[in-house]
């Protein structure tokens, strides 16, 4: 995987789609957070809340990593657990794919 080139139309594709992917996460973030805090009665809640919170940035953090090196096993992890479809990486070449595809099998 770290010996794999990046085109420039390749890495436009991968901004995208990383992009794209990204803000889904925060939005179904958002709704989430929205749901939880509808449901605070207690101030220990307001901790969980915000446990929860902390948690879920560290998850974030570690999903989305954009280095070239390691974008196909942030791909195939997304697309493995549904986050983004291969249409969305469409153009990316056979290589990169390939990678991709055997790193979703392994999240589905």
């Amino acid at each position: 995987m770290r010996d794999l080139k990046w085109s420039p139309a390749e890495k436009a594709i991968a901004r995208k789609a990383f992009d794209l992917a990204l803000h889904r996460e925060f939005q179904a973030a958002i709704q989430e957070t929205r749901s939880r805090a509808a449901g605070i009665m207690r101030p220990d809640d307001l901790w969980e809340l915000k446990s929860w919170l902390t948690q879920r940035r560290a998850e974030i953090n570690r999903t989305y990593d954009y280095r070239y090196s390691v974008l196909p096993s942030v791909f195939g992890t997304l697309i493995g657990t549904g986050r983004l479809s291969e249409d969305e990486l469409r153009g990316l070449g056979d290589d990169k794919l390939a990678c991709i595809r055997r790193i979703a099998k392994l999240h589905e």
